[in-house]
């Protein structure tokens, strides 16, 4: 067997998630169908991330063992051709030995993408959330400063989170616009890992300081004293991307 790395994108949208559920369509499921028809036995991959239902990947990771070996450049092309328009293999590399794309990741980046134009946008629809509020910006990135480092997130995370901790260290939250769009703002978070529901509550909370419904000191009390109250909504998914995972450099297979 042949240890395999697949880095994939997909739109959410007509997805429960990506991990198999049974009331519904699931990334992991249409993948391991793909995969199984071009090996021509049953494959099933393990996901970096489960990601909700409605959430897009732009470079979710999943490893899996594979019988026969076909160049990792070729793979992508022969994959995708079992695959729907909503998903796609974009690379392919053989890793090491027991390389685990959930376990051995060694951090995430995500981007939140709220739309902020006099009207809804069709186009923006289903790859962002739409407010007819003009955040400040300052504000913004003020609340996101307050969010990096280590810290007890129990604030920002939703009910049902099987965590044991709910301690998380956070890199970098950057608030910017969007260079395509002057009118779409994007929350960019790069952690190490992620409660349930966390990057959408802390997108939905560093709304809410732009727009004066929550302060800096509301963002700290609740990162000091957890209370839910203190935080912003949980923004709706379709406006969150996983961008990127991040592994060490000893991952792929010696030549």
């Amino acid at each position: 067997m042949y240890p395999l790395a697949i880095v994939t994108e997909y739109d959410g949208t007509a997805f429960v998630g990506f991990q198999i559920q049974s009331n519904g369509r699931s990334v992991q499921e249409v993948l391991n169908g793909a995969l199984s028809k071009l090996y021509k036995t049953e494959i099933n991959i393990t996901g970096c991330s489960r990601t909700d239902s409605g959430v897009h990947a732009r470079g979710h990771v999943s490893s899996l063992n594979v019988p026969f070996y076909i160049p990792e450049e070729k793979i992508p092309l022969a994959v995708n051709q079992f695959l729907p328009d909503d998903v796609c293999v974009r690379k392919a590399f053989y890793t090491k030995e027991g390389f685990s794309a959930r376990f051995d990741s060694l951090g995430k980046r995500y981007i939140y993408r709220i739309y902020t134009g006099d009207v809804r946008s069709p186009l923006h629809a289903r790859y962002s959330y739409f407010t007819s509020y003009r955040p400040d910006m300052d504000l913004m990135r003020e609340a996101a400063s307050v969010m990096v480092g280590e810290h007890d997130f129990a604030a920002f995370c939703a009910s049902g989170s099987s965590a044991v901790t709910t301690v998380r260290k956070i890199n970098s939250v950057d608030v910017r616009y969007s260079p395509c769009d002057p009118d779409l703002i994007e929350i960019e978070v790069i952690g190490e890992a992620f409660l349930y529901n966390m990057v959408r509550i802390m997108a939905g909370t560093i709304l809410y300081a732009g727009i004066g419904k929550i302060s800096k000191e509301d963002i700290k009390d609740a990162l000091t004293s957890p209370s839910r109250a203190k935080t912003g909504k949980t923004l709706p998914p379709q406006g969150l991307t996983l961008e990127e995972v991040y592994y060490g450099d000893d991952i792929r297979a010696q030549s």
